[in-house]
């Protein structure tokens, strides 16, 4: 790991002009969920400490409260986040997007939801039993210069038709970018990797899993926790980080941090080491 790591920081030396990134995607589970022992208050340390042991340059959120964020970034401060609720009144779940301010800049941002009308706030289609949305974001790496897409979502946990129609949506909006630019996707899927017409519809459209590209993978197959620790032969992947365009993946893990056998969220975090060509 950490002959890799080293080679991963190398990267912008030996390619020249390769923008490396460091990208998590977690689903920090609701802060008002009546969770018992795993309730945020009694977990919240172990959610930035998964965060500072990655050390992740933005970090796509779900399940995540306006509190939640703001926890995070007074924790770690080189962070800052944005985002807004799904709701009609822009409150609920966001899709808190954290980031790195030191070296990434924000050049421009938007939400928009999965719905038959994307830009309708707090729209609804396909018996979607939550309102669902996208954050998004351009940010510039700022000493590379190299800019990128970064995309966040949370597809409906109970409705397969929300599901595939919020994959068309992500699909139609990623495809209307300019064709060479690298396009960063996170989020929690509800959909399991390669065996669901969700993943189908985003990978036939050039998003590549960051787990199956990776030149070295880590962790289990399988990353909804419920707040314990995987199990083995497990092969169920609902969070991913898809990727498009001249984007390389060294290293995708599920990450199982805990401390003292006790987990962040009851999703283990995805995390990836890419890099921008």
């Amino acid at each position: 790991m950490l002959r890799l790591l080293l080679s991963f920081l190398l990267l912008p030396i030996l390619a020249g002009a390769a923008t490396p990134l460091k990208i998590m995607s977690f689903n920090v589970r609701y802060g008002t969920a009546n969770d018992g022992p795993n309730h945020w208050d009694k977990r919240k340390g172990i959610v930035t400490g998964a965060i500072k042991a990655y050390d992740p340059d933005v970090v796509g959120t779900q399940e995540c409260l306006d509190f939640q964020a703001e926890y995070i970034v007074d924790e770690l401060p080189e962070y800052r986040w944005f985002g807004v609720g799904r709701e009609i009144n822009c409150g609920g779940e966001h899709m808190a997007v954290l980031y790195k301010h030191k070296s990434l800049a924000p050049i421009e941002s938007g939400n928009f939801w999965l719905s038959d009308t994307p830009g309708v706030v707090g729209s609804v289609s396909w018996d979607s039993a939550c309102r669902r949305m996208v954050t998004w974001a351009k940010f510039q790496h700022l000493e590379s210069k190299q800019s990128f897409y970064f995309l966040n979502t949370h597809l409906d946990h109970k409705s397969e038709p929300a599901r595939q129609g919020g994959a068309k949506v992500l699909r139609d909006w990623i495809a209307a970018l300019p064709a060479d630019a690298p396009i960063i996707l996170t989020g929690d899927f509800n959909s399991v990797a390669g065996n669901s017409e969700a993943y189908t519809i985003l990978t036939a459209a050039g998003l590549n899993d960051a787990w199956t590209s990776a030149v070295e993978r880590a962790g289990p197959a399988i990353t909804w926790s419920g707040f314990k620790a995987p199990e083995e032969g497990q092969d169920r992947r609902i969070d991913w980080i898809l990727a498009r365009g001249p984007i390389d993946v060294t290293r995708c893990e599920t990450v199982t941090f805990n401390q003292k056998g006790r987990y962040p969220s009851d999703h283990f975090p995805v995390f990836g080491l890419l890099s921008i060509k």
